[in-house]
């Protein structure tokens, strides 16, 4: 039954110790900070330790070991108009595109007590690379640490493990391929020596377990079920939950188990509704999974695991679900910003909402929570900071120059933020 599996989820895969954001969603993997005395104010010119001007372009999330933080970022070559334009003849969708000619990938470190840029390492070089959404870029995916590693995911252009003392690469894989329409978005997580990533494209649909040891694909399962015939309505961008022996890992239209050392299928739940195209991660306690179906028929979904073989959905709201942005968990409360900048916050058993309040902007960072209180980081630069309880109360607002794609993250007393063109440490 899956409580025996499930039931200490507290209890997390990641290797990491105190003083350590691993992963994209942090020690947790569920957007929670241990940080205490953050501040609530800030600007360019108050309250920064420091200011880091980043090369390339990318929208990882920073990850921190240690004195180092990693990311990631992609040098871009435009094709040509000409170019451009023949590719293209083949794209079945309608979104605004970026088409380039190359793109080198590359991992960043950043010394985290001065914001020295320590080191600019080539991953990957791609010739031609899959066209990607104008709102995506080409390093969008997290990386993930563990002691003395760097693993760098970049979806069907390759995944890369690097020696972060060395700086050598110790190894690289290139050969799981999917259409992923937008560009890849989804980032891997770590399970003992399986490093776990969706391959959700349009044309074809799987989850992949590399071995950490050598790179090598340990196993590949295909999506079960029913897809819908539409191509552009299969893909999705999701990132898998991992607690204790069991993957959590939402697709197009299911939501399914695994086994992350052998990647067996141990159950799917269908949405009930079209969904698609989500790039999100799920946050469950010892009751309940919760996530959102994306586009399509929207919703937040609550599936009750405990005790069960399957799961069932608790309950379902259909409103301000979000499309790109994670939820988080907080004393039996749910919290998720959706696209344009409305907060909501649920009852864990019930799904009814406590609030739902306009913060204003548009969104595709994922907030995390420390010292009872929400950052919600806005592609217009503002961080939104709200009180982590039922009663809305909106405690700051303040703004960096640049749209923030990247999710925050914070340890001791200091938030680390991205932009579009800096990494910024703020507080002390």
């Amino acid at each position: 039954m899956i409580h025996r599996i499930l039931l200490p989820l507290l209890v997390l895969a990641s290797t990491s110790h105190a003083g350590n954001w691993p992963e994209w969603r942090g020690p947790s993997a569920q957007g929670h900070a241990s940080a205490a005395g953050l501040p609530e104010t800030w600007s360019e010119t108050s309250n920064i330790a420091w200011k880091t001007g980043l090369p390339g372009r990318g929208h990882s999330t920073p990850v921190m070991w240690g004195d180092q933080i990693w990311l990631t970022t992609a040098f871009e070559k435009p094709a040509t108009p000409v170019e451009a334009k023949r590719r293209l003849e083949s794209n079945t969708g309608d979104q605004p595109l970026t088409v380039l000619g190359s793109v080198s990938l590359h991992a960043l470190c950043v010394d985290r007590s001065t914001g020295k840029l320590l080191h600019d390492i080539e991953l990957l070089n791609v010739k031609d690379p899959q066209w990607a959404h104008q709102l995506n870029s080409y390093a969008s995916p997290s990386p993930v640490l563990a002691a003395g590693r760097l693993y760098a995911h970049f979806g069907s252009f390759g995944t890369v493990a690097l020696d972060t003392q060395t700086l050598k690469v110790l190894w690289k894989n290139e050969e799981l391929h999917v259409m992923h329409e937008n560009g890849p978005g989804s980032t891997a997580v770590l399970h003992g020596d399986r490093l776990i990533a969706h391959f959700d494209g349009s044309d074809q649909q799987f989850i992949a377990g590399f071995d950490t040891r050598n790179g090598k694909v340990a196993w590949k399962t295909t999506r079960s079920g029913d897809m819908d015939p539409r191509p552009q309505q299969r893909k999705a961008y999701g990132t898998p939950l991992i607690v204790q022996s069991q993957i959590i890992s939402s697709a197009a239209n299911n939501i399914y188990g695994y086994n992350p050392l052998t990647g067996k299928e141990l159950w799917k739940v269908h949405y009930g509704d079209l969904g698609f195209s989500m790039s999100t991660v799920p946050v469950a306690d010892d009751q309940q999974i919760y996530f959102s179906t994306a586009f399509g028929k929207s919703a937040m979904i609550a599936l009750k695991y405990n005790g069960l073989e399957t799961p069932e959905v608790a309950w379902r709201n259909n409103k301000n679900a979000p499309k790109m942005c994670s939820p988080v968990l907080h004393n039996a409360l749910l919290f998720y910003v959706d696209d344009g900048g409305i907060v909501s916050c649920v009852d864990t058993k019930t799904g009814e909402a406590f609030f739902r309040e306009r913060i204003g902007g548009k969104f595709s960072a994922s907030p995390i929570i420390a010292d009872g209180k929400l950052f919600f980081c806005s592609r217009e630069g503002v961080v939104t900071i709200i009180n982590a309880s039922k009663d809305f109360k909106i405690l700051a607002q303040n703004t960096l120059d640049g749209p923030i794609m990247a999710s925050p993250i914070a340890d001791g007393s200091a938030l680390f933020i991205r932009t579009d063109k800096a990494l910024y440490k703020i507080g002390k």
